[in-house]
């Protein structure tokens, strides 16, 4: 299984589209987070891997190259001394290590190819985490609008202005029955006053009036 295999089979958008239609939105994007999370975490393996390849090469390389410089000074020191034979086995020397030298460089170009690659799908994959990430955050408040406006809707469809319209017109019609109710009852207690009641009222007034009358003509001989 290859540890790009979002990046190949999937695309972003293609995560997208499918989170859009999902019954669950947040839900499905939570498990493509992880699911990228855990490619990531492989993919740095095996970049870790392949860097570690393209470093062992290069050390061999540079090993092999400081030895071909070293064995051509061995070889100028040689026949500088007029010595054949040790002149000899330094070139020899030289030239098997130009061939390591070589082998060695071409692997670690090879490899150092195959790892500046690998580090950039791995930024690739780094930031369509992140993106999707991002995208989770949008899709909760979406999510949690379209939840909170269902709702609303809900209950709008469950209310009848015509009928609240009504149930009001009837609360008006009780209370002017009450109120009709409560002034026939004073009416009646009105009408209900005994005989004894109402002389008893006269005398009230005719006291009140006698003491006026009295206060008055109190106040006319000071004038």
């Amino acid at each position: 299984m290859s540890i790009f295999k979002r990046l190949r089979d999937l695309t972003l958008s293609n995560v997208y589209a499918l989170i859009e239609k999902a019954e669950d939105p947040i839900k499905m994007t939570d498990q493509y987070i992880r699911d990228m999370a855990a490619d990531l975490e492989d993919a740095e393996k095996a970049v870790a891997s392949q860097i570690a390849i393209e470093k062992r090469f290069k050390q061999l390389y540079e090993e092999q190259d400081a030895l071909v410089k070293k064995r051509e000074e061995q070889a100028h020191i040689a026949a500088q001394n007029q010595n054949v034979d040790l002149a000899r086995r330094a070139l020899e020397e030289k030239k098997n290590a130009e061939a390591k030298r070589d082998e060695y460089k071409a692997n670690y170009d090879q490899n150092k190819a195959a790892a500046d690659n690998l580090r950039g799908k791995l930024e690739e994959m780094r930031k369509q985490l992140s993106d999707m990430k991002n995208k989770r955050e949008t899709l909760v408040a979406r999510y949690n609008a379209a939840k909170a406006q269902t709702e609303i809707n809900k209950t709008m469809n469950g209310f009848s202005a015509d009928s609240a319209t009504a149930g009001l017109s009837r609360m008006e019609e009780k209370m002017l029955q009450m109120e009709a109710r409560a002034e026939a009852s004073n009416e009646m207690n009105s009408k209900g006053k005994s005989l004894d009641d109402e002389i008893d009222a006269l005398g009230a007034n005719k006291e009140v009036e006698d003491e006026l009358a009295a206060l008055m003509k109190q106040y006319e001989n000071k004038s």
